[in-house]
């Protein structure tokens, strides 16, 4: 249960989710990392069963350093959207329970993938996934726009997720939001912690 949200303008991509881990209904940690750097221009969402995430990715982040040590240039993210989708497709019959957005910038520009735990890869403008996804989705679907500016897309992306932890158990405790662009690479540019206030007795 959480809520991920990935948006691609024209000056590169915008990834958000909330700090909620849970199990269940079950809130296990208040403080979760759910952006994944696999190189310094290309990152994922996690959402779905930690330990399948962490292998999954884990492998695509190696295989991101062997082809810039062997290639002297970044991985295509096609590739390595290639290589995720390959894994969970041929894991059959066991499953990862995975359903990541893949985001970056590369040579042919910023772009935006979908993969679920079946393998199946979508190109997005813009995507939800987790339990808050409905309430996140309605959000961009409103809000976005394809002339949108990198700080407008911030701004939607906060919103999006803010929407999802107003309506979803599964969701909250803050908000964590990376971007990525061709100029500057990978960076954090917003995160909150949700402050708790008890009732007076």
């Amino acid at each position: 249960m959480t809520t991920t949200v990935g948006i691609v303008v024209r000056d590169g991509v915008i990834l958000a989710t909330d700090k909620r881990v849970t199990a269940g209904y079950y809130i296990a940690h208040k403080r979760g990392e759910k952006i994944w750097k696999i190189d310094d221009h290309v990152a994922a969402t996690m959402s779905g069963g930690v330990a399948d995430l962490q292998s999954v990715l884990s492998f695509l982040t190696l295989r991101a350093r062997e082809y810039r040590m062997e290639h002297k240039k970044p991985i295509p993210i096609s590739a390595l959207v290639n290589y995720m989708s390959l894994i969970l497709f041929y894991s059959r019959p066991y499953v990862y329970i995975v359903h990541s957005i893949i985001g970056g910038v590369d040579e042919g520009g910023a772009a935006l993938y979908m993969i679920d735990w079946l393998g199946t890869v979508t190109r997005e403008r813009y995507i939800a996934t987790g339990s808050g996804s409905p309430y996140a989705k309605g959000a961009l679907e409103v809000g976005y726009r394809e002339d949108m500016s990198l700080e407008e897309a911030i701004d939607l992306a906060i919103k999006s997720v803010k929407a999802a932890i107003r309506n979803d158990p599964g969701s909250g405790e803050g908000i964590d939001v990376v971007v990525i662009t061709k100029k500057e690479g990978f960076r954090r540019v917003f995160t909150t912690q949700q402050k708790i206030v008890l009732p007076e007795i």
